[in-house]
């Protein structure tokens, strides 16, 4: 019987409601198989494990009691038959997912295996199979999106290493072709599985913002490191409060750590469009100033309020990106085009490139392409990934655009 420690008491009571991300473990011989299966049974909300064979299960168990066993298929059906055994031995409550060959005997022969012994069998997910497919053989036990309550504390999560960076394409609209990429900050919570920015950043008077902001700088410039080993250098962009440049210790320490390398094509600091109006001169004389270290800024999400930078005698910002709120579905909206085309002649104007944030659609992009923008960026291109499957699949494929 599992013992909980006092501090997981709520956290158990509120998993009963779905609330909290499941546990999955992976269990497949073949790597590349658990890999796949991880990534996407991350998207939907799960935290996983894996396993490569029968052996290594008992120890898993021992640590955690995972909610579900998904089991891919050996050749003969033996191990799979191993695992079901190790399973009632350790009094696994959890369900199991078979992945097989339709009409297969192995897989039929495993799920009456299971049932008889009184492991609670989903019905098998056929190969090959689809997201969708996937996701409909797991809908019971998909966790409602609900934030941590209360937010998760930053300083913990840094010790703790929960941190990442994950990375969102920026896209070439007239070529298609990759034009670097936005770093954005995510949690990976042993309870809540990925947690959302907006569940455990905090205000930008808070001590810790500094250490956040920090650890966004150092990791950004290692995986730009890492990207550089796997597939060549990436243009990256990271997000950062106006508060960071009110502070010449933190500004002169990420001037320190911009790398001396033939390769980096400089760092672009992101800061939103109306944090930037409400302090001009600071922003200002920080851009100014940064670029002789290879730095630039970019006004992040800049909308309405785009008539306060009009007028300014001295622009030196980088980029310009248009807030998704008048990019998305702007195809059909003359009112999001009124304002991306006062915004496009601002930065024509002053000589700043344009991103167009939040193309969801291929209308999305025509009318970004015909509307003049530089660059685009959003889900019709892909969804945000952490580094590692970031270098596997945005960079090492070309660009493609669905139907």
């Amino acid at each position: 019987m599992r013992v909980f420690k006092p501090a997981e008491i709520e956290a158990v009571a509120t998993f009963g409601q779905r609330k909290m991300a499941p546990r999955v473990c992976i269990i497949d011989p073949k790597r590349h198989i658990r890999t796949f299966l991880a990534e996407a049974l991350d998207e939907l909300g799960f935290i996983a494990s894996e396993c490569a064979a029968a052996s290594e299960l008992p120890a898993l168990l021992e640590r955690q009691l995972p909610d579900l066993i998904v089991l891919g298929m050996p050749n003969d059906g033996v191990e799979a038959g191993n695992i079901l055994k190790i399973l009632v031995t350790k009094m696994f409550d959890g369900q199991v997912l078979l992945i097989g060959p339709r009409d297969s005997i192995i897989v039929n022969a495993l799920r009456q295996l299971g049932e008889e012994t009184g492991i609670a069998m989903l019905p098998p997910l056929t190969t090959p199979f689809s997201a969708d497919g996937l996701r409909a053989s797991v809908a019971t036990l998909l966790p409602q999106k609900a934030p941590p309550s209360p937010p998760v504390d930053v300083a913990e999560a840094l010790k703790a290493g929960w941190l990442e960076l994950w990375y969102q394409q920026k896209i070439d609209v007239h070529t298609l072709a990759p034009r670097g990429a936005e770093a954005l900050i995510r949690m990976r919570h042993p309870a809540w599985g990925v947690v959302p920015p907006a569940s455990f950043v905090p205000d930008s008077k808070d001590p810790q913002f500094k250490r956040l902001s920090d650890f966004v700088v150092s990791r950004a410039l290692e995986d730009w490191h890492y990207f550089v080993g796997q597939h060549g250098p990436v243009d990256i962009s990271i997000n950062l409060p106006i508060g960071f440049l009110e502070d010449p210790a933190s500004v002169s320490r990420l001037c320190r750590q911009i790398p001396d390398h033939p390769a980096f094509g400089g760092l672009i600091v992101e800061i939103k469009g109306a944090e930037i109006i409400r302090n001009l001169d600071l922003a200002i004389d920080a851009a100014k100033r940064m670029r002789f270290h290879n730095i630039a800024i970019s006004i992040d999400d800049l909308g309405v309020d785009w008539p306060s930078l009009s007028e300014l005698k001295s622009f030196p910002f980088v980029e310009i990106k248009v807030d998704r709120e008048y990019v998305t579905d702007c195809a059909d909206n003359r009112l999001k085009q009124t304002v991306c085309r006062s915004i496009l002649e601002l930065a024509d104007k002053v000589g700043a490139r344009t991103v167009a944030k939040g193309v969801e659609t291929r209308s999305d992009l025509v009318a970004a392409h015909e509307m003049g923008f530089d660059q685009a960026q959003g889900y019709l291109f892909g969804k945000p990934a952490n580094a590692k499957k970031f270098a596997r699949s945005a960079l090492s494929r070309p660009v493609t655009v669905l139907e």
